[in-house]
């Protein structure tokens, strides 16, 4: 089979490639070429989405299968009118983050409200209106693609630390500041597993839209899983929302964050999506262990980036709480 990835040079994009490749399909790699390698056995050919004739270096290629990760709804367009043919299997990845009620657990892609578009006229996404933006590609493309939206992608090569900041904590053994409660659920998919379902998609030629998001677990689960994967010796240190907020943890990624947090119950429903669908059309999910083994030793060997709180910040805030609970009990 023939696949097109526009981009395909990081992360998703080159998990995708890199797992057609190996299944033996003829993969071309759509991009400016300028976020990294492609993977290898595929082939590049230079791009910009961003011009409006910068698909024509594919003028003439054709193609069984299309992969679209942008969250651009003029690149998203553009891409549409150049490419989508009858007979050529189109996939969007999209995010959860179209849907526009954050609070009910158990959500599912077919029933779930929708924000609303961003208007037509936008050409670029900005974080602040991502899911807004993401509803109008989706709409681009149409209701007979495959319409893949991703939960929180972990695993190798993802620079944001949403999840690498956890293997990396958790390594260092001994105290670890833990966000909420045990019993607060998480929910995550190894981007290799969802590179193989969007390839499996497109030679089934799968279409509709689903939730490419694993299993739940709860936070509990998950770090200790993680740990023992890691033969790291740890305690968890349970503290609340408010002294977390309170004392400048920030939610869910980047700088002072702990990762993979989001605040309750604001966000009961956003990392408690119905997986049975995807699991149901082929979606599969390795252990958390070896996610967590993986992410670290890419971790280690390419030197990545560690984003979340630093060991110092940890420290302090862990002492504060301990201070507080002191306080607190008279003891």
């Amino acid at each position: 089979m023939r696949i097109l990835i526009l981009g395909g040079s990081q992360f998703l994009g080159r998990a995708i490639a890199s797992h057609a490749c190996a299944a033996g399909h003829d993969v071309t790699c759509a991009a400016r070429g300028l976020a990294g390698p492609i993977a290898a056995g595929a082939r590049l050919i230079r791009i910009d989405r961003d011009v409006a004739d910068g698909l024509a270096p594919l003028t003439g290629e054709t193609f069984d299968a299309v992969v679209d990760v942008s969250r651009h709804p003029g690149q998203v367009r553009r891409a549409v009118a150049a490419l989508k043919r009858p007979g050529v299997h189109w996939t969007f990845v999209s995010t959860i983050s179209v849907y526009a009620d954050n609070r009910i657990p158990g959500q599912r892609a077919d029933t779930a409200p929708l924000r609303e578009p961003v208007s037509m006229d936008i050409e670029h996404s900005t974080d602040a209106i991502y899911g807004g933006a993401k509803v109008a590609c989706e709409q681009a493309v149409g209701d007979d693609a495959f319409i893949c939206r991703a939960g929180l992608i972990a695993g190798p090569e993802d620079t944001t630390g949403r999840f690498a900041y956890w293997p990396a904590r958790l390594a260092r053994g001994g105290e670890v500041l833990a966000p909420g409660s045990p019993d607060d659920a998480v929910q995550f998919i190894d981007v290799r597993d969802l590179a193989q379902w969007i390839v499996h998609a497109a030679e089934v030629r799968l279409t509709g839209i689903y939730d490419g998001i694993g299993p739940l677990r709860t936070r509990g689960e998950f770090l200790v899983e993680c740990a023992a994967a890691l033969n790291a010796s740890c305690t968890f240190t349970w503290v609340d929302r408010a002294f977390l907020e309170a004392h400048d943890v920030r939610r869910w990624a980047g700088p002072r964050s702990l990762p993979l947090w989001l605040p309750l119950p604001d966000f009961a429903g956003f990392m408690t999506r119905d997986p049975s669908p995807a699991r149901e059309a082929g979606l599969n999910s390795r252990s958390v262990a070896v996610t967590a083994r993986d992410t670290l030793e890419w971790l280690r060997t390419s030197n990545g980036p560690v984003v979340g709180l630093t060991a110092e910040d940890e420290r302090d805030v862990l002492a504060a709480w301990h201070a507080h609970a002191t306080a607190a009990t008279g003891i």
